[in-house]
């Protein structure tokens, strides 16, 4: 398991989350705990995404 590090911003209409490690894994959410399920969500499409293209996984 890969533990990756989220950092949250406080924008007009909720809050942007965003990977550290891995900066294109970006979302938004209405509240700070929608923004965590999203990210998680972005998290495991770019995933697949990469997976799928045979690329390195940050």
């Amino acid at each position: 398991m890969v533990n990756y590090t989220a950092k949250y911003i406080k924008v007009e209409n909720g809050y942007m989350g965003q990977l550290v490690e891995w900066p294109e894994v970006v979302t938004e959410g209405k509240d700070l705990e929608e923004c965590r399920v999203m990210l998680r969500d972005a998290l495991h499409e770019m995933f697949l995404a990469y997976e799928q293209l045979g690329k390195e996984i940050p």
